[in-house]
């Protein structure tokens, strides 16, 4: 063929003028309306995918994330998770602080979530130092407390920012609404709204602020409310479940040979939690219930995650009622353990107590001697190896240390839920569409603070 000939609407023949191709160029001659037979005949001849990096910065990620899609038109056939863009390197850096300056770094990884990493990792200590049972009722309470809060604050992020990346930003605001209410909590409590430290091994910083019981459950409430508000908006709204419904499938056996935990795994059906299973910090004693659904799909793990909120609210209210009959210490009484700053909230901001500087500057010696030793070269623990895990807001979290008998770990490793997690988004996004990556990844809540360590 020396010219490519075109039958146009109304009939008329346009020769186009032959232009120089190469012997295996395919040509096309169209008449009318045979279209449709081009089209099929050009996906025969068609012998490539296009790949496609979805990041590495993109907003369903919390964080920087790469995703490596190999398309054929807007369907996913293969999918490919690349991480490492927002490494920290905090499991190394722990190896060359304290003990007590690790929390500093856990609280760092899944910034959405701080308190888990905190409690993991102090659980580790506590577990290598044999001290576990040792531990005040008080500050136990105290970590529940503050977990069970973080757990709502991370559960509305997912909600709300997986929602706007769908366009309903309406979501979004009314998450960080009710968010807000849990961060003026901690900063009541550690003085910061993230990253905070707070829980130290051996108990917590400081005992809880006079009035802090009651000034939580007046913001109970409007908690409550924002949830409910939330839900009503697109628990039943068709726009909603038309995105969300059967998108993102992964069913049980594949979601266990993962090692998929938390709200996507107990949407599956399987009421797997750690405060259940194997409690810690005093959970075999409160009353609540493990949600559960039928399928893991992008709905039903929005459906774990507000009825998880509504669990946590109930947790929350038990804790409180027990803080108010529980007086008594936060920190362990050793002494050669136990923190020994006394921390108070002043006109400049948070620090040590006049008192406490009183006491180690001006009246005991042995006392300031202690101090700095403490604070400085920090407590031994014996060597040896431990394994402690909780259930975090994204599924279990564990925490592999490694002491050599001196005063810094030899070895700190965190089996992080979001990472974790990840290796499932190949096989809930191959064979969907392209549109329904971003849904599914929100849908796992990854935070990538937490992958990087």
């Amino acid at each position: 063929m020396n010219a490519s000939t075109v039958n146009g609407a109304g009939g008329v023949r346009a020769t186009a003028p032959a232009l120089p191709v190469a012997a295996d160029t395919p040509e096309f001659t169209a008449f009318g309306g045979d279209w449709s037979d081009i089209a099929a005949e050009a996906e025969e001849l068609a012998n490539e995918r296009i790949v496609v990096n979805m990041g590495p910065v993109h907003p369903s990620t919390h964080g920087v994330l790469r995703l490596i899609l190999e398309i054929d038109g807007e369907t996913v056939r293969e999918l490919r998770v690349g991480t490492g863009y927002l490494h920290t390197g905090i499991e190394k850096n722990m190896e060359f602080r304290t003990y007590t300056q690790g929390v500093t770094f856990a609280t760092r990884m899944d910034y959405v979530a701080p308190i888990f990493q905190e409690v993991a990792y102090c659980l580790a200590v506590e577990k290598a130092l044999g001290i576990t049972d040792q531990i005040p009722e008080r500050a136990n309470l105290i970590r529940v407390l503050m977990m069970e809060l973080n757990r709502i604050a991370s559960h509305l992020v997912a909600l709300g920012t997986s929602s706007n990346e769908l366009g309903s930003t309406t979501m979004m605001t009314i998450a960080f609404r009710a968010r807000e209410e849990v961060l003026r909590i901690f900063e009541r409590v550690t003085g910061l709204r993230m990253n905070h430290a707070y829980i130290r091994p051996g108990g917590v910083a400081q005992d809880l602020p006079a009035g802090t019981t009651d000034y939580v459950r007046s913001l109970l409430p409007k908690i409550r409310n924002d949830v409910g508000e939330m839900r009503d908006i697109v628990m039943a709204n068709p726009i909603y479940k038309l995105r969300h419904v059967d998108v993102g499938t992964i069913d049980l056996s594949a979601a266990m040979a993962l090692g998929l935990t938390g709200p996507c795994l107990r949407a599956a059906g399987l009421p797997l939690d750690v405060r259940k299973t194997q409690p810690y910090c005093g959970y075999e004693t409160f009353d609540f219930d493990v949600p559960t659904y039928n399928k893991s799909d992008g709905y039903n793990r929005a459906r774990v995650r507000f009825d998880e909120i509504y669990e946590s609210i109930k947790i929350v209210d038990q804790a409180l009622a027990r803080l108010d009959a529980t007086p008594g210490p936060v920190m362990v009484a050793d002494k050669k353990i136990a923190w020994p700053a006394q921390l108070s909230i002043g006109a400049d901001g948070q620090g040590n107590s006049l008192d406490h500087i009183r006491e180690i500057m001006g009246t005991s010696m042995e006392a300031l001697i202690h101090h700095f030793k403490l604070v400085t070269e920090g407590f031994r623990v014996p060597a040896g190896q431990v394994f402690s895990q909780v259930e975090h807001a994204k599924g279990i979290m564990g925490v592999h240390l490694v002491s050599d008998g001196g005063t810094r770990p030899y070895r700190v490793h965190f089996r992080e839920p979001s990472f974790s997690n990840l290796q499932s988004a190949a096989m809930m996004s191959e064979g969907g569409q392209l549109a329904d990556v971003v849904v599914t990844l929100a849908s796992i809540d990854p935070v990538l603070g937490g992958v990087d360590r």
